[in-house]
């Protein structure tokens, strides 16, 4: 993988402060953006590990709907091991994808992935097992998010998992205030200064849109699995599991 390099992006004061986006900046400095933001996120990745692992069928595909860099896919492709089957990793930034491919280089595996540039919202999703959306739904304008879902259930196979990982949103204001507050200092634990922590939130704002828990596993079942619920929370950032 190309060199990683220390999220920087928001140290200094920035005039006309740009809406957040995967770019050739963010690609370069992304692991550790994660890292440092992300409570459990190394957690997460073992957890997609052992789902996939649990639930993958052989001659089925196996979807990492946003993988930026890769992680997710590479979580997904060590659980398979000899089965058939066919990986697709997709991102609509070609800087992600490109790291994306140089990343999963690096690691020896039988099981090629088909890396795709396009819209995830565009993307045809069947025979699959196992899809994963790693911290991507919240991405997604909150009005096309049921839609996003509905395609991946009707793409699953009976007994198909999504694996879906976001930032929640706690309706109760004091316990959303007590969550923010706890992830402010893991962030200003792993370095980041209030300069930093400010920019990248403002930068954020009007892109990266939360639900709540509830808002999440009502639409899962809207949408029609059979089982759902979250199997790992750290403040407010949780993975679900849902099952068709």
């Amino acid at each position: 993988m190309s060199a990683n390099h220390k999220d920087t992006l928001f140290a200094q004061p920035h005039q006309g402060l740009k809406s957040f986006c995967f770019d050739e900046q963010v690609a370069s400095v992304f692991p550790d953006m994660i890292e440092r933001s992300v409570p459990s996120y190394g957690e997460t990745l073992k957890g997609i590990t052992e789902l996939t692992r649990a639930f993958v069928r052989p001659n089925t595909r196996l979807y990492d709907l946003g993988c930026s860099l890769g992680a997710a896919t590479l979580a997904m492709r060590r659980a398979v091991e000899d089965k058939p089957c066919n990986i697709i990793a997709v991102d609509n930034s070609t800087a992600m994808l490109a790291k994306a491919k140089d990343y999963l280089g690096n690691y020896h595996s039988s099981h090629q992935v088909e890396f795709v540039l396009d819209d995830m919202l565009k993307i045809d999703i069947t025979n699959a097992s196992v899809v994963v959306l790693n911290f991507t739904l919240q991405f997604i304008a909150p009005e096309q998010r049921i839609t996003m879902l509905e395609r991946i259930y009707d793409g699953l196979i009976p007994g198909g998992v999504l694996i879906l990982s976001e930032k929640l949103i706690n309706p109760q204001t004091q316990i959303q205030t007590q969550l923010e507050t706890m992830h402010l200092q893991f962030k200003r634990n792993n370095g980041y200064s209030e300069l930093e922590i400010s920019q990248k939130r403002a930068s954020l704002e009007n892109v990266l849109i939360s639900d709540s828990r509830e808002t999440h596993l009502n639409r899962l079942k809207t949408v029609g699995f059979s089982a759902a619920d979250s199997w790992l929370q750290h403040f407010q950032f949780a993975s679900f599991l849902a099952i068709k």
